[in-house]
């Protein structure tokens, strides 16, 4: 059964801007390797084995990328119906007053450190289905409680 990855239309597009870069580089390694076989022993020839190993990361990023591209489908913009679903960006307050805002994305589009938590992270499930004025306890170093402000 095959995997089916939810990603934006913007992370789409990364994904293709990454393997159309990828695909282009395949030239370069190939030419490299070539002058690599004519210095002779391939079995003592570190420049063969480096790039012949570069080659491979290559080739595994290619195809892991045309897998998710060809089993994506795209998150909708959510229509609000003030609970929060994949694609919804949501704002939290804590105790404190700091306001904290994640947008929920599939897990090959997650990046904490840029406020995208996945669907299946323990901040995502905690906040699907919530709607605004509800609280959500999310436990970092410490467990805090957040109240939902704002859902788009």
């Amino acid at each position: 059964m095959k995997k089916t990855f939810s990603l934006t239309q913007d992370g789409i597009n990364e994904l293709k801007t990454e393997l159309s870069e990828l695909i282009g580089q395949r030239t370069a390694i190939a030419e490299r390797i070539k002058a690599a076989r004519e210095l002779g022993d391939l079995s003592e020839n570190a420049e063969y084995q480096s790039t012949r190993e570069e080659q491979d990361r290559l080739e595994t990023r290619i195809s892991e990328l045309e897998n998710v591209l060809n089993n994506s489908k795209v998150i909708r913009k959510p229509k609000t119906d003030g609970h929060v679903v994949l694609g919804s960006t949501v704002k939290l307050k804590s105790p404190s007053g700091k306001t904290t805002q994640f947008q929920v994305v599939g897990t090959m589009e997650a990046d904490p450190l840029n406020g995208k938590i996945s669907d299946e992270s323990p901040i995502g499930v905690e906040l699907i289905g919530k709607a605004v004025g509800d609280k959500v306890t999310i436990a970092n170093s410490e467990a805090t409680t957040y109240k939902i402000t704002h859902i788009s």
